[in-house]
C-alpha cells in the first residue's frame, strides 16, 4: 500500500489540482455520454405513447416516423445544425462555424434532444398525414428550427442568455419548439375522419393504453438524462447539481401525474389513464427548463399545476378549438413548455436566493422569462407555418380519404403491425 503522506510530500498542490480536473472532465464527457444514451431511449418510449394512443393500424406509421426522426436528426445536426446551434456569432441571433462541427460526447447528447423536438409533431398529426411530407418537415426542424433558436441561450452569447433568460433543459427551447409546431402542423392537416361530427367531439381511443404506459415510463426514465445530463458535469459541485436536478425531475413528474389523475376523478368521476399518463409528461416537462432554479417543493408545485393544466388544456383545444391532436402534444410540450419556463419567474431560486416574484426575486426575471417563452412560440409558429404550408401547396399534407380509412400502414408502408385476422378499423 503506498504512503500517502509521501505522494502528498512528492506532488505539488497545481499538480494535484490537474490531476482532480482531468478526471473530473473525464466523468462529466462519461455522464453526458450516459445521459445521452438515456435521452436517445427516450425515443423508444415516444413510439410507444404516440402508437398506443392512435389506431392500432397506423401503428407501423408512427414506428416508422420515430425511426426517421433520429436517422434524420442525427446526420443533419450533425452536417449543420450543431453550427448553427453552437457556432460563432456576432449578433446573438444566428450562429454559423462551418459544416460538420461538433464532436464527442457533446455532439451525441445535443443530437438527441435534436431528435426529440422533431418527434413531438409526429403524434399530433398521427392518422392522417403523409409519411414523405413528415420526412421533409423532420429534415428542416431538426436541422434549421430547432438549433438557430436554440443558439439565443444555449451557445453563451445568445441575446436572451445575455438578458438572463432560465431554460436549464429545454422547457421552451426544446418541447415548446416542437409543441408550437405540432400545433401548426395539426391545424393545417386538419382532424382525423370523424373527430369532429355534426358539431360534436368523438372520441377516437388509442388502440393499446399498456403500450401508452410503459412508453411514459420510459419517458420518465429516459427524461433522468435528458435534464441531469444537462448540468454538461460531473464531480463536486457539478455532481451535486446534477443529482438534485434528477431528483427534482422525478418529484415533479410525480407531482403532474398526480394533479391529472385527481382533476380528472373529480371532472369525469374516475381517474382517467390516458389524461394521467399526460400529466405525468407535463410534470416533466414543467420542470425541465427551472431543475437548476427550483427548489424541490417548488418543483413539487410546478408539476402539480402543470398536471392539471394540461387536462384543461386538452380540452380547450380538443372541444372549443376544434383542433384534433391525436395524443395531446400541443398541450403537453407546447402549453406546459410555457408554464414550466414562465414558473421560474414566479418561485425560482438561484442557490438560496429567490429570484421569483412571489419568494422575494421581484418581476424583473418573469419578464424575461415570458419574452423568452414568447419567442419560441413565435419562432416555432411563424416558421413551421410558411414550412407546412409550401408543403401543403405543393406535394400536400394529408393522405386520401381511402389512404386513410384503410391505415396509413398498409397503404404507406404495406405491412401492418399487427397480422392475423382482425377488423383493422378498430
Amino acid at each position: 500500500m503506498p504512503n500517502l503522506l509521501l505522494i502528498q510530500d512528492t506532488v505539488s498542490p497545481e499538480d494535484l489540482e490537474n490531476a482532480i480536473s482531468g478526471i473530473n472532465g473525464d466523468l462529466g464527457m462519461l455522464w453526458m455520454l450516459l445521459s445521452g444514451i438515456l435521452v436517445f431511449f427516450m425515443q423508444a418510449g415516444f413510439t410507444l405513447v404516440e402508437s398506443g394512443m392512435t389506431r392500432s393500424k397506423n401503428a407501423v406509421n408512427i414506428a416508422m416516423k420515430n425511426l426517421l426522426d433520429i436517422c434524420v436528426g442525427s446526420l443533419t445536426y450533425w452536417i449543420v445544425g450543431y453550427s448553427l446551434m453552437y457556432g460563432d456569432t456576432s449578433n446573438g441571433w444566428f450562429f454559423w462555424s462551418g459544416l460538420f462541427q461538433g464532436e464527442g460526447a457533446d455532439l451525441f447528447f445535443q443530437t438527441m434532444f435534436a431528435a426529440t423536438a422533431a418527434t413531438i409533431v409526429s403524434g399530433a398529426i398521427a392518422g392522417r398525414t403523409k409519411y414523405s411530407t413528415y420526412i421533409i418537415f423532420s429534415l428542416i426542424m431538426t436541422a434549421v428550427i430547432y438549433p438557430i433558436s436554440g443558439g439565443w441561450q444555449w451557445q453563451g452569447e445568445g441575446w436572451l442568455s445575455n438578458l438572463g433568460f432560465i431554460d436549464f433543459a429545454g422547457s421552451s427551447i426544446v418541447h415548446s419548439v416542437g409543441g408550437w409546431a405540432a400545433l401548426v402542423a395539426a391545424i393545417l392537416v386538419g382532424p382525423r375522419i370523424g373527430k369532429f361530427v355534426d358539431g360534436k367531439v368523438l372520441e377516437i381511443p388509442g388502440h393499446n393504453q399498456v403500450l401508452a404506459t410503459l412508453g411514459v415510463f420510459i419517458l420518465w426514465l429516459g427524461w433522468f438524462g435528458f435534464n441531469g445530463g444537462s448540468q454538461l458535469a460531473w464531480g463536486g459541485a457539478d455532481a451535486i447539481g446534477a443529482s438534485n436536478v434528477v431528483l427534482i425531475t422525478n418529484l415533479s413528474a410525480a407531482a403532474g401525474g398526480l394533479g391529472a389523475l385527481i382533476t380528472t376523478w373529480i371532472w369525469y368521476g374516475k381517474p382517467h389513464l390516458a389524461q394521467t399518463l399526460n400529466g405525468a409528461l407535463a410534470g416533466l416537462v414543467s420542470i425541465t427548463a427551472g431543475c437548476g432554479n427550483m427548489s424541490a417543493g417548488g418543483a413539487a408545485l410546478a408539476g402539480l399545476l402543470g398536471g392539471i393544466l394540461v387536462v384543461f388544456s386538452i380540452e380547450i383545444i380538443e372541444k372549443k378549438l376544434k383542433i384534433d391532436d391525436a395524443v395531446g402534444a400541443v398541450s403537453v410540450h407546447g402549453v406546459v413548455g410555457v408554464w414550466g419556463t414562465i414558473v421560474i419567474g414566479l418561485w425560482g431560486i438561484d442557490g438560496d436566493t429567490g429570484i421569483g416574484l412571489l419568494n422575494g426575486g421581484g418581476a424583473g426575471q418573469l419578464g424575461v422569462q415570458a419574452l423568452g417563452a414568447f419567442a419560441y412560440a413565435a419562432w416555432s409558429i411563424g416558421l413551421s407555418f410558411v414550412i407546412l404550408f409550401i408543403l401543403k401547396k405543393t406535394i400536400g399534407l394529408r393522405v386520401s380519404k381511402e389512404i386513410e380509412e384503410l391505415g396509413l400502414d398498409l397503404a404507406e408502408h404495406g405491412t401492418i403491425a399487427y397480422p392475423g385476422k382482425r377488423n383493422r378499423g378498430e
